[in-house]
């Protein structure tokens, strides 16, 4: 495993990839786009989804160590690209000035963030009453490429200007 922590430093735009339910095609774009763009992409997962890769951070199978490990990560000498599924954790990396996506492509700002949160509470809600909720619908090629097209578009934006 490489030492991330070194490469980090080197790196003005990194990719932080919330491994456990990215799918793997959403990593393999990251990567190839990330080298494009001059960006580290760094997936972190738990034990229970090791990646055998360059730049993965492995953390303790404790179900908020990924966002810690993610949010600790992000400060403001960088541009940050989060990629997750968890709109906690997307909320979180907007505070602290990452840009955020999900593998579908959906980028996550301040305008949208607050109605995905509250929504994400009523469907609890619904699932605690026992009611049936609908799960996510099954990835599709147009998801592949729309999470390609924001991503690149996102990198676009936070290359820094003297690039």
């Amino acid at each position: 495993m490489a030492n991330v922590d070194e490469e980090h430093r080197n790196n003005e735009i990194v990719i932080l990839i919330d491994a456990d339910a990215a799918p793997r095609d959403t990593i393999v774009t990251a990567d190839r786009l990330g080298a494009q763009f001059g960006a580290e992409v760094i997936t972190i997962s738990t034990v229970n989804h090791h990646f055998e890769r360059t730049n993965h951070v492995l953390v303790d199978a404790h179900p908020q160590a990924v966002d810690m490990v993610i949010i600790a990560r992000i400060n403001r000498n960088k541009a940050y690209i989060v990629v997750t599924q968890d709109y906690g954790l997307a909320a979180l990396s907007l505070g602290k000035g990452a840009r955020a996506i999900s593998p579908r492509g959906l980028i996550y700002t301040n305008d949208n963030i607050d109605r995905l949160l509250m929504e994400r509470d009523i469907h609890a809600r619904e699932r605690r009453l026992s009611r049936r909720t609908k799960g996510p619908a099954a990835r599709t090629t147009e998801d592949a490429v729309q999470f390609a097209a924001a991503l690149e578009a996102l990198l676009s934006e936070v290359i820094p200007s003297d690039a």
